[in-house]
Order: C-alpha cells, then sequence, then structure tokens
C-alpha cells in the first residue's frame, strides 16, 4: 500500500469544521513523517495502544486528547431493568428537532471539545448532525416518559452509538431503565452482543454501562495533530 492510504481523510467533519481532517490507521514513523514532509495543512487523529511509547508523536507535534475504552456485552450477561414509566419509541417521525435540542451540548467528554485547538460550539454541531443522519437511517429509538420525550438512543448495527438524557433526568439515576428497554430490543433483533466507545473520563456512562451487565476492554489513546 501507498503511505497515502493510511491517512483516511474524514468527510464528514470536515464539512463541520471547514478544515480537512483525516483519521491515521497506521501509526507508524514512516506515516507520521509523510504528513509533517507533505506540509498537507488540516487535524489529524491517530489511535494508539496506551502501553506503546509516545515518544514519535510528540516527537511529530501531535498531543493527547482522550483514551477510549469498549462497554461491551453479551446477551446472556445481560442485566434488564425494568421501570414501567418509561419505554421507547421506534417510530421515526419522531420529532427529530426535540432531540437535537437535547444533543446540543451533552458531549462535553467527547474528544473534539476536549481539543483545545477545535471550536467547542462546532464539536457540538458535529454531534447534532451526526444525530439527524442516525434518525434519517432509521437508527435512533426515542427515550420516552410517557409521552414525554426523555432522551435518545442511536445504534448502527450491534454498536450504540450516541445517547443522552435532557437535562431534566440526567444525575438522577434514571438513564438505566431507558438504556436497558434500548438494549433488550437489539437483542431482540437477533445481535447477541453489544457494544460501544466511550471516553474513560466519562465515569457515569461507565458506570451506567456496568449496571446493565457490560464489561469494558480495548481501550486506545487518541492523539490529535493540528497543521495550519
Amino acid at each position: 500500500m501507498d503511505i497515502s492510504d493510511y491517512i483516511i481523510n474524514t468527510y464528514w467533519d470536515s464539512i463541520v469544521f471547514g478544515i480537512d481532517t483525516f483519521e491515521i490507521t497506521k501509526p507508524a514513523e514512516e506515516v507520521f513523517r509523510f504528513i509533517i514532509n507533505n506540509g498537507k495543512t488540516g487535524h489529524y487523529t491517530v489511535k494508539v495502544n496506551p502501553l506503546s511509547s509516545k515518544k514519535k508523536l510528540h516527537d511529530y507535534g501531535f498531543y493527547y486528547c482522550d483514551t477510549l475504552v469498549e462497554p461491551y456485552c453479551h446477551v446472556k450477561n445481560f442485566v434488564e431493568l425494568k421501570n414501567d414509566n418509561f419505554s421507547i419509541y421506534i417510530n421515526f417521525s419522531a420529532n427529530i428537532e426535540e432531540m437535537v435540542t437535547i444533543c446540543h451540548g451533552a458531549f462535553r467528554h467527547g474528544r473534539f471539545h476536549r481539543d483545545f485547538s477545535l471550536d467547542k460550539n462546532l464539536a457540538d454541531i458535529r454531534y447534532d448532525l451526526w444525530l439527524k443522519d442516525l434518525h434519517k437511517n432509521q437508527c435512533v429509538f426515542g427515550l420516552m416518559d410517557g409521552d414525554q420525550v426523555a432522551g435518545f438512543f442511536g445504534f448502527a448495527h450491534n454498536k450504540i452509538v450516541l445517547h443522552a438524557l435532557s437535562e431534566d433526568y440526567r444525575g438522577k439515576g434514571l438513564a438505566k431503565y431507558f438504556w436497558s428497554s434500548a438494549c433488550r430490543e437489539l437483542f431482540r433483533r437477533g445481535h447477541k452482543e453489544l457494544f460501544s466507545s466511550i471516553s474513560v473520563s466519562n465515569v457515569r456512562v461507565i458506570n451506567l454501562y456496568s449496571s446493565l451487565g457490560f464489561r469494558l476492554r480495548n481501550p486506545l489513546d487518541v492523539y490529535h495533530l493540528r497543521i495550519m
């Protein structure tokens, strides 16, 4: 493969941030050298084993941004928690704008929010557009308290990709009931395992997943590079 093949243009992020954005799929010095020598401006992401040496990353100007872990749960280990007041809404004509209102500002643990080189308002918009895309592809459940939209739960096949509760429901120990209903529906659709990816700084969500029988695997350190 050509070295440039290891540098993938993430066009969806480019649209939001107004700059070229890339993900490096091979964290090797020859790839870093190619990027620097090529001199192409933009924002670069690379994910590496936490135990690997970070010297070359620092040598080439990369900076630490986040550590991700992967919660996963096999159907046989799933802990179902019920609350008859809460349910999920599978009708995809649900009011997307109401969900976007919940989404906006809910992801301060995200690596784009934590990156000092990026506008946090644009990082919010990135998640808003992601939610709209999931909704368009019928990959969002509404999390309902009676007929009130309390949040949303986005997925791609068996991966849980985006979820949030409205501010009125946060910090009250209620999320586990909504998440339990959503996970149960995905298992009902035939998936044997569900998984996600979250920041280790998001302790509340780690505890939430643990309460439902999820375990953690595949930690990755995330480094960014901004060439201007």
